[in-house]
């Protein structure tokens, strides 16, 4: 399975739908919580251009935020990405 980490914060409802698709399929992800880190976000901010959250890396490849998770789901395509199935 490849790396995941996502950029959340706390009360993105977001956020919580793109953690709720990962844990469905029983991956495994490091979770940065940016609420409280400002420079982390801003440093994250800067690689991506994206000014909101989650922002989304598969195996250091910048995939987009929940709705780009989902229609890589939808499309078939999400657990080739992740190295699953």
């Amino acid at each position: 399975m490849k790396p995941v980490v996502l950029y959340t914060t706390k009360f993105c409802p977001y956020c919580h739908r793109a953690l709720k698709k990962l844990d469905q399929k029983g991956v495994e992800y490091t979770n940065i919580n940016v609420s409280k880190n400002r420079e982390e976000f801003d440093e994250i901010m800067k690689e991506t251009g994206w000014d909101s959250v989650p922002q989304i890396f598969i195996d250091g490849v910048f995939i987009g935020g929940c709705d780009d998770l989902y229609a890589l789901d939808d499309q078939g395509k999400l657990d080739e990405l992740l190295g699953v199935g």
